[in-house]
């Protein structure tokens, strides 16, 4: 019995320093003793390791609606051009070319070339769909129509959607706020989405981060102009000697790896107007060594299945012609194709890890694919923030000290050994909120005080069971033993349902919810501890002081 203590003890202490090292030890350097010296630091150290949510510390709330539509325009008008584009390319006669909200109309001298035209362009068009197709034809007199289907629209509305809330999500980490809030809003087919800040209570900055024109671009570079020019007239009076104006553009050129080791340069580059690729057909980029041992840096890629057909033919057509970088109207890079690249790649160049690793971030998160409109904006104070702590902790405070006088009047000193067991919760609660980086929110609060009753009603069955057995006539040790292996049934089925319940509420639950149901399984799992492994760890202690115990003050 005396060993069976032992290993019990040991383990309540390991796990009770743990839990206290986690939530009152600072994690990002040694303890020190100047980290207790006051209450103001003691609970800077708190706030560092416990993150609270909106409703307590104050902050920015928004609300976004991603204006999904203006990506349909975008595949339709880039349809419209690519279809001028081959039109010119296959040498087909046309009257014009319309882009209309979801249709592209070609008006044709004849219908001499109408089957040939259907089948190149309705291929051509697939290339700038999700699925890889989505698009259908149908002929009226001299004209062809093509119309992007329902079903694809609502795929490219949801992409875009989707796409944005990495973005900013993105944008906003690195802005630098700490625990944010992002997630889908209100109906699927409102394309909203929600913003929360915790200590940003400057939400016109944050909007201006979060509106900062990011549109990329892959536009090649045209063939035998110089990379870069001097100045700009040098580079117009260039573009003009090198084909149609209306398909040519001059753009300002900045290496990224300028001023960093890398071989950068700045200037103007001649590039054509139509893109390659988008940000939008980007689907991952990430910066890896460019040999093993080597300071020199590159940028792997991945594109969506429509984007890697269109850039693979491109790339298989021109190697070892460059291809621009384009961010915001600038080039950032001009790497030379090598070989072609179909749904993987890599950029390489004089790149440094922090120049590869911005390139990259760029392309992962660089264009919003589609306007972000705001539809609701609110600031919640930081000294409301406090009062709601305030409030909160009284609550929870005032809930604890009327349990503990409570179980102390009425157990009396096994009151003691629920007390015990109780703050161990409290500690194993909070400490389970900081090894899982959770927010604790208002509702969470109320998780914790529930938590504080639901601990004491294990106890409070246990204690009726001993009872019971008591007034059956069995001795002390006896009635301890059968009162827990009674109780422990009736605990488990209760915790176990209230999890359940929790879950429930998590999966289906927006963040305040879950806050609640992140505490309040916290504190059953770790009342299932306290209650059952603690409270019995107690008891066979005190039993275990003298040979034979008559009673127990209970």
């Amino acid at each position: 019995m005396r060993g069976t203590i032992q290993r019990r003890t040991i383990i309540i202490l390991a796990v009770t320093l743990v839990g206290l090292y986690l939530v009152v030890m600072p994690h990002d350097r040694l303890p020190a003793a100047a980290d207790f010296s006051s209450w103001s630091q003691f609970k800077d150290t708190l706030s560092k390791n416990i993150h609270l949510g909106l409703d307590l510390r104050g902050g920015t709330h928004l609300v976004m609606q991603v204006q999904a539509n203006d990506v349909i325009k975008s595949v339709v008008d880039k349809s419209a051009e690519a279809a001028k584009a081959k039109l010119q390319e296959k040498s087909w006669p046309f009257n014009d070319v319309k882009a209309a909200t979801d249709e592209v109309t070609i008006t044709l001298p004849d219908s001499t070339h109408n089957a040939d035209i259907i089948d190149e362009l309705k291929r051509n068009f697939n290339q700038n769909t999700l699925s890889g197709q989505g698009w259908t034809s149908r002929e009226v007199g001299s004209s062809i129509t093509f119309k992007l289907q329902q079903e694809e629209q609502n795929r490219l509305r949801e992409k875009a959607t989707d796409q944005a809330m990495q973005i900013i999500e993105n944008r906003i980490n690195a802005f630098g706020v700490a625990e944010p809030t992002i997630q889908r809003h209100g109906a699927n087919d409102q394309y909203q989405i929600l913003l929360q800040m915790p200590g940003i209570d400057d939400p016109e900055r944050v909007k201006n981060t979060l509106n900062a024109d990011s549109n990329l671009e892959l536009k090649p570079v045209v063939k035998n102009s110089q990379l870069p020019y001097s100045t700009k007239e040098a580079a117009e009076a260039a573009s003009k000697t090198m084909g149609a104006p209306e398909t040519l553009e001059v753009v300002r050129y900045r290496d990224r790896s300028a001023g960093e080791g890398g071989g950068g340069a700045e200037g103007w580059a001649v590039l054509e107007r139509v893109p390659v690729i988008t940000g939008f057909d980007m689907r991952d980029a990430t910066a890896a060594p460019a040999q093993s041992g080597s300071d020199s840096y590159q940028i792997k890629f991945s594109l969506t299945v429509g984007g890697a057909a269109r850039f693979s033919e491109w790339t298989g057509k021109h190697i070892k012609d460059h291809l621009a970088i384009v961010l915001n109207n600038e080039v950032k890079s001009a790497p030379e194709i090598q070989a072609q690249i179909h749904d993987q790649g890599q950029i390489t160049g004089s790149f440094t890890k922090k120049s590869a690793e911005d390139l990259a971030l760029v392309l992962r998160s660089g264009a919003l694919p589609a306007k972000v409109i705001y539809l609701e904006e609110r600031t919640v104070g930081p000294s409301l923030g406090a009062d709601s702590i305030r409030r909160g902790v009284t609550a929870s405070v005032a809930g604890l000290v009327a349990v503990v006088l409570f179980m102390l009047w009425y157990y009396r000193l096994s009151g003691v050994n629920a007390v015990l067991a109780l703050l161990l919760n409290l500690i194993l609660l909070l400490a389970a909120l900081v090894v899982f980086g959770a927010t604790l929110t208002l509702p969470g609060m109320a998780g914790v005080i529930l938590t504080i009753g639901m601990a004491v009603d294990s106890n409070v069955l246990i204690f009726e069971r001993i009872r019971e057995e008591m007034r059956n006539g069995k001795v002390v040790a006896s009635a301890v033993d059968l009162g827990f292996g009674k109780a422990f049934q009736t605990i488990i089925d209760t915790h176990v349902t209230t999890i359940v319940s929790a879950v429930f509420l998590f999966v289906f639950g927006t963040g305040p919810i879950r806050g609640f149901a992140v505490t309040l399984v916290a504190g059953l799992l770790a009342n299932l501890f306290t209650a059952v492994f603690v409270s019995r760890t107690i008891f066979m202690w005190h039993l275990n002081r003298s040979a034979r115990v008559e009673t127990l003050s209970i």
